[in-house]
């Protein structure tokens, strides 16, 4: 067990951050759901400061991208180390993070450290890149498994030097 956790150590998910048949009444809680597996997996050292950051984001700029992604994100001195969280909405669920397409049914929660700016910008633009595939996001969807989930957005970060 312990050899499978050293493996994952510099990976930017893990299954147990993946959150599948994700119900949440809006975009604040779907984040708090996502935070909350960052915070178990000891991505997050303060959940509440933490969940400050994201939705004070949120409320600046809408976080919603075309092909139904919510993607909240934060920098903060409460985030161990970089870091993504998904949910994939149950069925017939979405989430308005204010894309001009309409809702969300995939979203993925960034965690970067403050200090890290480049570092944030580069996962942000380099998952935008990937999620502006239709083939990449429905990869997403369709997985329907953890691992497989976490297997995808790591490999599409697999040039970040983390």
């Amino acid at each position: 067990m312990a050899e499978d956790l050293n493996r994952y150590d510099a990976e930017l998910t893990l299954p147990s951050m993946v959150i599948l048949e994700m119900e949440a009444t809006d975009r604040e809680d779907a984040a708090a759901q996502l935070a909350q597996r960052l915070f178990t997996a000891g991505r997050v050292s303060n959940l509440e400061r933490f969940l400050e950051s994201v939705n004070s984001r949120e409320h600046q700029m809408a976080t919603g991208l075309p092909g139904g992604i919510g993607l909240p994100h934060a920098r903060s001195e409460y985030v161990t180390q970089p870091s993504i969280a998904v949910g994939v909405t149950k069925y017939g669920h979405s989430l308005d993070f204010g894309a001009a397409d309409g809702p969300a049914n995939l979203i993925l929660l960034i965690a970067t450290p403050a200090q890290s700016f480049s570092e944030h910008l580069e996962v942000l633009a380099t998952l935008a890149r990937s999620l502006s595939k239709e083939s990449y996001r429905e990869s997403l969807r369709r997985a329907h498994d953890p691992e497989v989930i976490a297997e995808l957005i790591n490999t599409s970060l697999v040039f970040f030097d983390h």
